[in-house]
């Protein structure tokens, strides 16, 4: 590991810090707490075959873990380091800890944090979403006080970029194979030096760190958000999930390729519009989803779509606003900043494939993470729409499409072994600790 740079002198609980979560995001993220602010580092994950890789990798390497870059611009994210300490199991967690850095799906981390002892998590000060969906903060805070704990919970807009296995195998080792500009933060407790700290560790790797008014406002501000849910909850790509067609299909290709026709972009600009007019109640800044795309995530070429046109898309007429969304999906077919080939052709950007359903070690039919997390991420948001009393027709049609589908390949699978993801949900323990923390705030301020 490289020596550790010198950082200003916050005060802040990151001193001793435990990471729950063994995939390539745990690893990055212990690497640079490890390397910028020397925080006593341990690692916990759930028992499991892909886990034992990861831990035996560990143990055989003397608790050594490392991260490797894919751009030369990155390397303040690479590195080795030891960890200090490795749990193979949430309920095997013992000490004390200042910080809990969740680095699990969403949808889990009540589970996560269940498993750990309640005499221990009383003792932690700070838990760190680092990719949470809208209204996670207040879901883990309310379980917080369930155990009568009040820790500052601090929320990222994201995860930093894209990380994953070395050579695509579970173990101690990891590549990242991208890194975002700019990112949003938000804690539950304002002013806040471990706020302060995180800007300065997030700058001093080259990441631009927005802090917002509030958690949920910087929860708002993760672009899955706003294009997952119509690229993956509509016919087209769940019958390639549930193994309804053989070839393989492109999240981000047009028809017949992908899901993407002008049908899907409508749906798109009228899902965006509901999630703003629900912002808007909650007395939260709407985003410009148009500049968002483009500025925050992947920028397309100006001779496609107009600085003025990303400037002005809020306040376009509907048909005008489909047309530059459609655009701006046909524009990154390719990457329009990649070297062409000799034959003139550029980097096949959109071939990203929509994963199918398969079968997980232990012999169950599993769905894969999107849309999975995603049917997570929108009846959460419809729960909190209801609580607002706010209309979502087009994403109340997103989860009615993906409940009918997990019904009728419950019957198609005709008894087989199936995960928990195939039943229909409804989140109610999580949607009442919002519920809570709406009533607590007189309303819709959160």
């Amino acid at each position: 590991m490289n020596k550790k740079e010198d950082m200003k002198s916050i005060v802040s609980d990151f001193n001793r810090v435990l990471v729950l979560g063994t995939g390539p995001v745990g690893i990055q993220m212990a690497l640079l707490f490890k390397k910028y602010l020397n925080s006593y580092i341990a690692i916990a994950g759930r028992e499991s075959v892909r886990s034992a890789f990861i831990f035996t990798a560990m143990k055989e390497s003397n608790q050594e873990i490392e991260v490797t870059i894919q751009n030369e611009n990155h390397r303040r994210l690479e590195g080795r380091c030891k960890i200090d300490q490795a749990f193979h199991g949430y309920a095997a967690v013992q000490g004390e800890w200042d910080t809990l850095l969740l680095a699990v799906t969403t949808d889990s981390y009540i589970e996560v944090l269940s498993q750990l002892n309640v005499q221990l998590l009383r003792k932690v000060r700070c838990l760190l979403l680092i990719s949470p969906t809208f209204g996670s903060n207040i879901v883990v805070k309310q379980y917080m006080k369930e155990i009568h704990s009040s820790p500052e919970v601090i929320s990222f807009s994201t995860y930093l970029g894209d990380t994953r296995w070395h050579q695509g195998k579970p173990s101690n080792r990891v590549k990242t194979t991208g890194v975002k500009k700019k990112l949003y933060a938000g804690s539950s407790s304002l002013p806040s030096a471990n706020v302060d700290k995180l800007h300065e560790l997030y700058s001093h790797v080259g990441i631009t760190l927005e802090v917002m008014r509030s958690p949920i406002e910087a929860e708002s501000r993760n672009i899955s958000l706003y294009v997952h849910p119509p690229l993956f909850m509509n016919e087209f790509s769940l019958k390639v999930v549930f193994h309804e067609v053989d070839s393989k299909k492109f999240v981000y290709k047009l028809f017949p390729e992908g899901p993407i026709t002008p049908q899907l972009i409508r749906d798109m600009r009228r899902y965006w519009q509901e999630i703003s007019s629900l912002l808007e109640k909650m007395k939260l800044q709407r985003l410009n989803l148009l500049k968002f795309m483009t500025n925050d995530n992947y920028p397309v070429r100006t001779e496609s779509i107009s600085r003025q046109d990303l400037a002005d898309f809020i306040h376009l007429d509907s048909i005008h606003q489909e047309y530059l969304l459609y655009v701006r999906y046909a524009s990154l077919l390719i990457d329009p900043f990649s070297e062409p080939d000799h034959e003139g052709k550029y980097f096949d950007f959109s071939a990203v494939p929509i994963n199918t359903m398969f079968v997980n070690k232990d012999g169950y039919w599993e769905i894969p993470r999107m849309p999975k997390e995603d049917y997570y991420r929108i009846k959460i948001i419809q729960g909190i729409a209801r609580f607002a009393d706010s209309e979502t027709p087009t994403l109340d049609r997103f989860i009615d499409t993906y409940e009918r589908k997990l019904e009728e390949t419950v019957l198609r699978l005709d008894g087989q072994p199936l995960s928990q993801a195939f039943t229909v949900q409804s989140f109610d323990e999580d949607l009442q600790r919002i519920s809570s923390e709406f009533n607590d705030q007189e309303g819709i301020k959160c």
